[in-house]
């Protein structure tokens, strides 16, 4: 599948839209249950592609009645540095916290960790690292030095001989910060999901 970006053409109208809105989001989910990474007990990934990215441009335009095709430009141009490139993958990252306690508690506490991301590919000593880069559009407007935001938009750089490790596995997701450390490996349908962005 292509990864090309979006254009104001492939963004259906209001009406169009509420036509196919129905099995595109059922296929959205779908790609979701192989893209989307919980690692520990409240971060998640969810690697973004072509697909994902129309649909969440076509709901915010959905429920804000974004009618104009100015105001669908400008959300065209927020969110293509999503849709990952040859060699690159793209991600939002979530930070799963649901109270304010936990808000309070944990959003200071977790400044940086939209740099602390990497990918793993491989074992061992032999394993290669390739850390995450904040999406830098997005970075100016959600890092701070007191607080980090719930949300953030990174992506990650490999090198060819990075997608063929990539492809030769295991693959692990890992957060690398000093107040959360956790990893979980890549399933088989996820690095096949993530090889087909690398290799567009």
């Amino acid at each position: 599948m292509t990864n090309r970006k979006l254009a104001l053409d492939d963004i259906a109208d209001a009406r169009a839209y509420e036509r196919e809105r129905d099995a595109f989001r059922e296929h959205v989910k779908a790609l979701k249950r192989k893209r989307r990474i919980e690692v520990g007990p409240f971060v998640s990934v969810v690697f973004e592609n072509r697909d994902t990215i129309r649909f969440q441009i076509q709901e915010m335009a959905r429920v804000e009645k974004i009618l104009t095709d100015e105001g669908i430009q400008t959300e065209i141009d927020i969110y293509n540095p999503l849709i990952p490139e040859p060699g690159h993958l793209c991600a939002t990252l979530f930070l799963e916290l649901t109270s304010d306690g936990d808000l309070r508690l944990w959003l200071p506490e977790l400044v940086g960790i939209e740099r602390s991301v990497e990918l793993r590919l491989g074992e061992g000593e032999e394993a290669l690292i390739v850390p995450c880069i904040p999406e830098a559009a997005h970075e100016a407007q959600l890092t701070s030095e007191e607080i980090t935001a719930s949300v953030h938009y990174i992506t990650f750089e490999l090198t060819p001989s990075e997608v063929e490790a990539c492809a030769a596995g295991p693959v692990v997701l890992a957060v690398n910060h000093p107040r959360y450390s956790y990893d979980v490996p890549l399933g088989e349908a996820t690095v096949a999901e993530l090889l087909g962005d690398l290799r567009a």
